[in-house]
């Protein structure tokens, strides 16, 4: 009998967790339904608590790692009989700024996040179930990147950072980027182009930083523009017009403005704009319409379907150029960090 227990305190022949979700596909600001499946060891076992959470690969500078964003408890203080079958229903919120992973089927090159499931037995936690998630676009976002096709960018890779965007208000300590390969007819003034968006219940932040080409004797930097748009705008506007109008005035901004240094996180350069804040000018605030865009018809389902296939015609051609997700969704996804802070960070 000790044996046994010594046993179980190890993880052999202790409880088991299996999570189920009732359809791991989903969008910010929605939830994620399933169900903890628990089975009993050769040993009675005192269940102190059963956590999910949801987790994900981000950056900090040239370091990589994994780092759990969201989580909730399912179950407190349970005692679980020997060989005992037990399941636990539970719905989990997904945060409004969780970042997108899935675009019209294909996955975003960069991109991993999956819900974790912790079992906490005998003072001892158990991280071994993990279930990858699919997180789609909401009507606003689908929007705005069916028109960065449709104007001819090409999708390269997208990648979370961890840090603050100046003068957004956030609730996550990363901020996604989904990077873009110019358009032909920003070719000649553009090397790349980073998308992010910053939602919450109302609308979103849709932050651009363009990289400039350098010149003989002139080097090349990067500028912003920060464009807020709500989510009843979705499916009022000529996209394709809206989105070339931010282009515009954003790349209009090249040879006055800098580039300066994010605040609290001291890295990379801060989205946005707005003084006292960025760039020193009053903040702009505006969504469609700004930049002297005009909002014309919705691009529909039709242009839902034409997205689809332009989406395949963006990835196609670019594997080589393409950066790749380090790691995957095997084992514990990276191992034990930080106990759900949004501090807890370990390096691959």
């Amino acid at each position: 009998m000790v044996f046994k227990k010594m046993l179980s305190a190890l993880g052999v022949g202790g409880p088991s967790v299996d999570t189920v979700l009732t359809n791991p596909n989903t969008r910010p600001g929605l939830a994620l339904d399933g169900q903890v499946n628990l089975l009993g060891g050769e040993a009675p076992a005192n269940i102190e608590q059963i956590v999910v959470g949801l987790v994900t690969r981000v950056e900090v500078g040239e370091q990589a790692g994994v780092m759990e964003f969201h989580r909730q408890v399912v179950s407190g203080p349970l005692q679980l009989a020997a060989k005992q079958a037990l399941s636990i229903p539970f719905q989990l919120p997904v945060p409004w700024e969780t970042p997108i992973t899935a675009l019209y089927g294909q996955q975003l090159h960069g991109m991993t996040l999956g819900l974790r499931t912790e079992l906490a037995v005998a003072r001892a936690v158990d991280k071994g179930d993990l279930d990858q998630v699919n997180v789609h676009p909401l009507p606003v976002h689908e929007r705005i990147l069916e028109a960065f096709l449709q104007l001819g960018f090409r999708f390269k890779s997208a990648d979370l950072e961890r840090g603050r965007i100046h003068g957004v208000q956030q609730t996550l300590p990363f901020y996604q980027e989904i990077e873009f390969f110019a358009a032909p007819q920003y070719a000649q003034t553009v090397n790349e182009l980073e998308l992010t968006f910053v939602t919450n219940p109302h609308g979103v932040d849709v932050v651009l930083e363009c990289d400039k080409r350098g010149g003989f004797l002139a080097p090349g930097h990067d500028v912003f523009g920060r464009y807020q748009v709500a989510h009843a705008d979705a499916e009022r506007s000529d996209w394709t017009q809206v989105v070339d109008g931010w282009l515009q005035e954003t790349i209009g901004r090249f040879g006055t403005l800098r580039a300066q240094a994010f605040g609290p996180q001291g890295h990379g350069a801060p989205h946005g704009y707005g003084a006292p804040n960025k760039f020193g000018h009053p903040q702009r605030r505006g969504g469609v319409g700004m930049g002297g865009v005009v909002a014309g018809a919705a691009l529909g389902a039709a242009g839902g379907m034409l997205a689809g296939h332009m989406i395949g015609n963006a990835f196609e051609g670019a594997g080589e150029e393409v950066t790749e997700a380090a790691g995957d969704f095997g084992g514990d996804f990276g191992g034990d960090f930080g106990g759900g802070d949004f501090g807890g960070f370990e390096e691959f």
